[in-house]
C-alpha cells in the first residue's frame, strides 16, 4: 500500500522543498507482514527487558553499551572514532584519532544520559528535544550551528558539495519548522491504538522529514527512539539501541527512508524497522549473555587462584564500568591504600584479565582486553 506523506512545493527561490503532511491524518494499515515482524519484536523487546534482572550489575552493562550506540550513531555519519579511542580519551590518554570526532560520541553519551534522567520528570516534548541537541552540538564542530535551537534557514541533504538545486532531499522551509514539530509533539502525545513500536518508526521518519535542525538530525532522531521506548514503559533499562543494526544497513537506511517519503512506500520502512528492532535485540541479548559468563568465568579464575577478596570482587565490577584503568582510579573507587590498589593490579594482570597499554614504569593503564572485546562487535571503523 502507498501512503501520501507529502509534497514537494516550489519555494519563492526556486527550489523544491518537501512539505509533511500531518501524521494526525495518516490511517496507517497493519498488514500481515507487518504484524508479524511486530509480534516477533515485540517478543525479542521483551526478552531483552526481561535480561536485565538475570544481569549481575546492569547499570555496568548499560554503561558500556550507551558508547557503543554513541559511536555506531556517530559513524553512520561518518565520525571516525573507535571504541579504544574513546576510552583512551576518558582515561587521559592521547588517542591517535581525531578529538574532534571523540568529542562528538562522548557529546552521544552524555545527551542519551541526559535525556533518561530528564525523562523522569519531563515527558517528551519539543523542549527535551532542545536540550538533547544542544548538548549533542555543544564544544564539538555543530558548536556554530545553533545548538538547541531550530534551524533559521534552509538546509538540504546531498552530496558534499551540492548546492541547494543539486540536492537529493530538500525538508520543509524554516518558517515551517516549528509548526511542523509541534504537530509531530501532537502526534507523540496522541492517545490512539497504534503499536508503539509502529509510532516511533513514524515518529523517526518524520523528524528526518522536517530535520529541524542545522547539524544532528540524523543523531537526534535515533537518541529519539530509545528515549520514546524508554518512556513509553516498553524498556525498564535503555537498552535498544538501534544503530548496531542501521550501521551494518546504512545505504539501505537512508534509501528506505527516502522511498517511503518520495514514492510512498511506508509499509517497505516500517518492516524494516521492526526487523531491526528484533535483530538489535536479539543481538544485546546475546552481549548479555557473553558477559555473564564472562564474569563468572573470572570469578572462577579469582577463586582458583585466591585471588577472590572482597576488594577483587569489588575491582572487577569497576572493570564491567570502566574496562581502561589505572591505579589512582582503582585507590578513589575503592578507597584503599595505593600498595593494595597496585598489587590488586598486579594479580590481574598475571592471570590474563587486565593488558599493560602505556608501556610506561609510571602512570601506567591497563585493559579489560576480554570484556571490551565483546562489546566492541559492530563498532569497526567504516568507509564513507
Amino acid at each position: 500500500m502507498k501512503y501520501k506523506l507529502g509534497n514537494y512545493v516550489l519555494q519563492p527561490k526556486g527550489y523544491k522543498a518537501f512539505i509533511p503532511e500531518s501524521l494526525l491524518k495518516l490511517d496507517f494499515k497493519i498488514n500481515p507482514e507487518i504484524q508479524k515482524l511486530l509480534l516477533q519484536a515485540d517478543r525479542a523487546l521483551a526478552k531483552l527487558d526481561g535480561i536485565t534482572i538475570t544481569l549481575p550489575n546492569p547499570e555496568l552493562f548499560i554503561a558500556m553499551y550507551v558508547k557503543k550506540e554513541a559511536l555506531l550513531s556517530s559513524q553512520i555519519e561518518g565520525t571516525q572514532a573507535s571504541l579504544e579511542g574513546v576510552l583512551e580519551f576518558e582515561a587521559n590518554l592521547v588517542p591517535d584519532e581525531s578529538i574532534d570526532d571523540i568529542k562528538e560520541v562522548i557529546n552521544y553519551v552524555n545527551a542519551l544520559n541526559y535525556g533518561i534522567e530528564r525523562l523522569k520528570t519531563l515527558p517528551m516534548s519539543l523542549r527535551l528535544i532542545k536540550e538533547i541537541h544542544k548538548i549533542l552540538l555543544t564544544g564539538a564542530r555543530g558548536a556554530t550551528k545553533e545548538p538547541g535551537e531550530f534551524r533559521k534557514s534552509q538546509n538540504w541533504i546531498g552530496p558534499a558539495g551540492a548546492t541547494l538545486n543539486e540536492a537529493t532531499f530538500v525538508p520543509p522551509p524554516p518558517h515551517m519548522v516549528l509548526d511542523l514539530m509541534g504537530d509531530l509533539e501532537k502526534f507523540i502525545y496522541q492517545e490512539d491504538n497504534m503499536p508503539h513500536l509502529i509510532k516511533i518508526a513514524l515518529i523517526h521518519n518524520q523528524f528526518e522529514i522536517i530535520h529541524p535542525f542545522l547539524d544532528g538530525n540524523g543523531r537526534v532522531g535515533r537518541l529519539l527512539i530509545t528515549l520514546y521506548l524508554y518512556w513509553k514503559d516498553l524498556l525498564t533499562q535503555p537498552l535498544l539501541y538501534l544503530s548496531f543494526y542501521l550501521k551494518k544497513h546504512r545505504e539501505k537506511y537512508y534509501d528506505l527512508l527516502m522511498k517511503s517519503r518520495t514514492e510512498g512506500l511506508l509499509d517497505e520502512w516500517i518492516a524494516f524497522f521492526l526487523q531491526g528492532v528484533y535483530e538489535t535485540s536479539i543481538e544485546a541479548i546475546d552481549t548479555a549473555k557473553k558477559i555473564i559468563e564472562l564474569k563468572e568465568k573470572i570469578l572462577n579464575k579469582l577463586y582458583e587462584d585466591s585471588i577472590s577478596s572482597i576488594y577483587a570482587v569489588k575491582f572487577l565490577d569497576i572493570l564491567f564500568k570502566e574496562p581502561l584503568i589505572d591505579i589512582n582510579t582503582v585507590i578513589s573507587q575503592l578507597k584503599i591504600h595505593k600498595d593494595t590498589a597496585n598489587e590488586l593490579i598486579k594479580k590481574f594482570n598475571k592471570i590474563g584479565i587486565l593488558r599493560e597499554i602505556t608501556g610506561k614504569q609510571r602512570y601506567r593503564k591497563y585493559i579489560f582486553t576480554d570484556y571490551l572485546m565483546i562489546i566492541k562487535k559492530g563498532t569497526e571503523l567504516i568507509d564513507n
